[in-house]
């Protein structure tokens, strides 16, 4: 496996936009490398002379309580150099979308103008060499998993929101912590199909578009579909004993790919 500078040494050209997802990047020493890995790629990213367009397809973040847990002395010492080197990429001309995923839904638009970022719904569409593109996290996909979307739905609504950003800090850590609790407990109880994205929901997605674009189900892979039309799934970070792996998409002017690189600690 290759780091991503070696990966696009034949093409830096002509890499116009990069699409990543499933970072779960936290304030914790177990996920210090997952960070270094994500500072190392804006580094890379920065080189490109002509890369217009970067989105963060959900659950950048393990966990987002709100922006305003952001401004307090340990998150904001801690996001400064995420910040610093998205705001780099800002001012040479590359736009950052942000998604919400279904673990940082919170995202507000008052931490994405720090560094100049559009926060975007999903599904969100752009058109890349004349074909459509469908971006969403994922996890609305897996209509299978009936229960999951019922909480996804109440959870997601903007009331649930605003109730939540009420609370103090210290109340939306504990929820935050009991509902990560439930959802290890319910997903060790699910079957892996039942977690992965359904095929008739995927075909509604792609009915008005040429090619979807999701992370969430850290299932990567590039899916051919009839009438042409591609699933693009985009990997989740994750560690090793000696280097984190990522899968992503970086779209040119030959189309859309999955690459997969890797950083060594």
């Amino acid at each position: 496996m290759q780091d991503f500078a070696t990966l696009i040494a034949d093409k830096p050209q002509v890499i116009e936009t990069v699409f990543i997802s499933d970072l779960h990047l936290a304030d914790t020493p177990a996920t210090n490398d997952l960070e270094q890995a994500f500072l190392a790629l804006l580094d890379n990213l920065a080189t490109l002379p002509n890369l217009r367009q970067l989105f963060i397809l959900g659950d950048w973040f393990e966990t987002w309580l709100g922006d305003d847990v952001a401004e307090t002395d340990t998150p904001k010492t801690w996001l400064n150099p995420i910040i610093n080197k998205l705001q780099i990429l800002t001012n040479n001309s590359c736009q950052i979308y942000i998604m919400h995923g279904n673990r940082d839904f919170l995202i507000g638009e008052k931490f994405c103008q720090k560094f100049g970022g559009k926060l975007i719904q999903e599904p969100f569409y752009l058109t890349l060499n004349n074909q459509k593109i469908r971006l969403e996290h994922g996890d609305a996909l897996c209509t299978d998993d009936k229960k999951y979307q019922i909480f996804r739905k109440i959870i997601q609504n903007p009331i649930t929101k605003k109730i939540l950003l009420a609370l103090p800090i210290k109340k939306r850590e504990q929820i935050a912590k009991d509902l990560r609790q439930k959802s290890k407990t319910d997903n060790a109880k699910k079957s892996m199909q039942i977690m992965d994205v359904n095929e008739i929901a995927v075909k509604k997605a792609l009915k008005n578009a040429d090619i979807l674009i999701h992370g969430h189900t850290h299932r990567p892979y590039e899916h051919l579909l009839e009438n042409g039309k591609k699933r693009l799934v985009l990997g989740d970070w994750r560690m090793d004993k000696k280097e984190v792996n990522a899968v992503i998409a970086v779209g040119y002017d030959k189309g859309i790919e999955l690459l997969t690189f890797t950083k060594i600690k």
